[in-house]
Parts: structure tokens; sequence; C-alpha cells
């Protein structure tokens, strides 16, 4: 006897995103990334088939982190001080995307100029031919002084700029839609919030296939539920129709999950916490699987491993056989 297997049918669907440009595009990457289209909740193709399963940008810093877990810094270790060979590396890793973090001082202690800032960037997009990602230290001021010079510079390579926020979307908003590259959007854990900071740089005139939304998260153990919650009700949102929360959702479980004292601290813990290096890439493993279940469509890691682990489970989850 078959079996009817109930269908939700959505109105919406999440706006299909590319990030990079080819030199056909007026760009240099060897090609492009496209995300979201979705027209139902995450992996669920027996309603509709996504076009487009999540990728994996792998995070680098402009010179050697002073505060990353000593255990990124060993798996990085012969490229950690070049910026250009750590993202070659990472390309080599599988990344889709390579996330260039700004730092606030350089390796001197002197704050980080645009001249240098821009140098960075260009010896990566020469190095890679993965599309970019940029994000500034953190600083409305300093993102902004450091952004803006770096947009120009790189003008036609559609980078992703951020992180946009409510005090200081406008300039990066600004330089983003004067040399076409895209935004990321990044709020607090609450769905009203990600959706007003979408209404005010579309108000711009910001094209909204050109704005990713980070609705921030925490790790696995530290408030992941609540921002899983907040994710999985702008996904449905978005697939109710609403035009504001219609945006591919970018997380950074490398980000979060490396600093939990599970995986940043290997002496003075119980025993039965076991290996540290297994535990810490556990932590971010299953930090960013949680929140690809909640409809991340680009999770920013740092670790090599957790990469591997997460390109096979979107691998099986993204190749299930439909159900009639």
């Amino acid at each position: 006897m078959p079996i009817d297997i109930p269908k939700d049918q959505w109105a919406g669907s999440v706006r299909t995103i590319k990030i990079g440009a080819t030199e056909v595009d007026g760009g240099t990457r060897s090609h492009t990334v496209t995300v979201g289209g979705q027209k139902t909740l995450p992996f669920m193709n027996f309603e509709v088939e996504s076009p487009n399963p999540p990728v994996i940008a792998l995070e680098i810093k402009d010179r050697k982190p002073d505060d990353w877990s000593p255990l990124i810094i060993e798996t990085w270790s012969k490229v950690i001080d070049d910026a250009a060979l750590w993202a070659k590396a990472a390309e080599s890793a599988g990344a889709d995307l390579i996330q260039l973090s700004l730092s606030l001082i350089d390796k001197d202690g002197q704050p980080t100029s645009p001249d240098a800032a821009v140098a960075t960037v260009k010896s990566v997009l020469e190095a890679t031919g993965l599309p970019l990602l940029v994000i500034g230290p953190g600083q409305a001021e300093v993102d902004n002084n450091l952004l803006v010079p770096i947009a120009e510079a790189t003008k036609g390579e559609r980078l992703v700029l951020g992180i946009c926020e409510d005090k200081n979307y406008r300039t990066i908003v600004a330089t983003a839609m004067a040399n076409g590259h895209l935004v990321s959007a990044r709020t607090p854990m609450d769905v009203n919030l990600a959706k007003q900071l979408n209404i005010l740089i579309s108000d711009m005139g910001m094209p909204l296939d050109n704005i990713l939304m980070d609705p921030t998260t925490g790790a696995l153990g530290y408030g992941i539920e609540y921002g899983y919650s907040a994710m999985e009700r702008l996904r449905l949102a978005a697939l109710q129709g609403d035009s504001m929360t219609q945006f591919p959702m970018i997380v950074t479980p490398g980000f979060e999950a490396w600093k939990t004292k599970e995986a940043k601290v290997g002496e003075g813990v119980p025993e039965a916490w076991g290996d540290w290096l297994n535990r810490a890439i556990h932590w971010e493993t299953l930090t960013a699987m949680t929140l690809l279940e909640a409809g991340a469509d680009i999770l920013v890691l740092r670790h090599p491993e957790s990469l591997k682990r997460l390109k096979a489970a979107i691998a099986d989850l993204t190749t299930l056989p439909a159900v009639a």
C-alpha cells in the first residue's frame, strides 16, 4: 500500500545570490559561488530540491592572530605569517570561499593602515581564485577606514564586505554599491532586528541580491538554542513570503566554537573530556552541523578537519533520494 507523505508548499523562497566575479563579469575569480534559492526548509528534498547546497568558508587573518587557540595556530603554522600563503592553503584544504578577517593592529603593534589592508587583500586575490569575504576588525570607525579603500581597490570583484551593523551600515553599504560588492548584515539573535537592518540597507538602494544576513549565534552549549530558534524563524518567515527575510544566512561557527573553554583549554580540565584536539574539532563540527540544520547557507570555519567533516555531511544530506 503506497504511503502518501504530506508536503508543505511555501509561498516564498530565499533569494539566489552570487559571490565573486570572473573575468567575464569584470573580476578575477576562477569561479563564482551561488547560495540561496531554497523553496523549503533545510534538506527537505522530498518537497522541493534545493538548487544550491550550503558552502563553507575558511577564515584567515592578515597576520598571525594573538587570540586564537594554539591548536589552530599549530595547524596553519607553515602559512600563518603570510595571508596569501594561508589563503592558498585554505583553498587546497577544500574551502569554497575565503574569509579574510582584518586585525585592529599589525604585527608591530601599530594600527592597521588602509594601505596595508589593501595590499593584503590584493595579495590574497592573487594567491587564490576563490571568492573572498573581507571582514573588518569590528570597530565601526576602523572598519569604515579600512573597507572603503579596499572596496575601491577591488572594484567589480563582488567581495562580501562586513560587518554591516546598525551603527555603521551606511558607509559600508555606500562603498559596496559604488564598487560592485556585497554586504554581510549582522544583528543580535533577533528576528525583528535582522529584518529592520535589512530594510535600512535596502532603503539605501542596495540591490537585494547583494545582501547576506548574519543573524549571529552561540556555540554548542553556549546559547546555540536561541540562535537556532532565531535562524529557524527567519527561514520560516522567508518561505512564508516576507521579502525582508529572504536572504541567505551566513554564520561563524568557527569563531564561536573556538572561544569556548572546551575547545580553547587543554590543561586543568576533567580527564573525561578526552583528547583536546578531538574535542575542539568536535565542538566546531557539531556547532556548524546544528546551524546547518537551522538554515545556514554559508558556514565560516577555522579548522580544515571540521571543513572535511561538514563537506561530507552536506554531501550526504543533499544526495538523499527524493521521495515520490
